[in-house]
């Protein structure tokens, strides 16, 4: 399984501690979260399970393999640049907007390193889905499962939540929507998934 994206590190290690009978890389761009990665891994004693790589996904064929991986995961900068707020901390600005990589990138490099029939994974913008359909379409990831999340029941959606295969057959199924919050508290769902017992 590899993981892609903003946070790379933080999604990686969960994964490898929630499910024991997986291999997981995670790809971070920036040197920092690596290294903060790699210092989780040790202190978690995963090393056997997890590496983590200061890779550019853009050049996902210079280090890796074409169609050896089973599952990606990603959660790449929602915001193209020049739109929404902008951080005055690179990091930041890295991780929201498409500073080191856009959408297009993210989906190619996953359809890159994905078996035929393999799973991707990722997690934006709802108000970008059209664009996030499109370039999966356009990469042979087809979009099998979508899922839009709602803070709280009768907000719009901030995130939506979609599944493709590489080189599937079109037909996608729309889950009912994920709400986040129940009043103040996580709704039972999402209590479960951080307690380990979610899809």
């Amino acid at each position: 399984m590899v993981d892609l994206g903003t946070g790379s590190g933080i999604i990686a290690l969960q994964l490898a501690l929630r499910y024991a009978d997986i291999t997981v890389t995670g790809v971070e761009l920036q040197k920092p979260l690596a290294d903060l990665a790699r210092q989780n891994v040790a202190l978690n004693d995963l090393e056997a399970k997890l590496v983590i790589l200061n890779k550019d996904i853009r050049k996902a064929a210079e280090w890796a393999s074409p169609q050896e991986v089973d599952l990606v995961v990603s959660n790449p900068p929602y915001r193209t640049a020049g739109t929404g707020h902008f951080s005055p901390d690179p990091g930041r600005a890295a991780a929201r907007h498409e500073l080191a990589g856009k959408l297009g990138d993210f989906v190619a490099a996953s359809a890159y390193l994905l078996k035929n029939g393999g799973r991707f994974f990722v997690i934006y913008l709802a108000e970008r889905l059209a664009d996030l359909l499109v370039v999966m379409r356009q990469k042979h990831l087809e979009p099998k499962r979508l899922r839009l999340v709602h803070s709280r029941f009768g907000d719009p959606a901030k995130l939506v939540l979609v599944e493709g295969r590489r080189a599937g057959k079109p037909g996608m199924k729309v889950d009912p929507p994920l709400f986040i919050y129940a009043g103040e508290d996580y709704t039972p769902e999402v209590q479960a998934c951080y307690q380990g017992g979610g899809d």
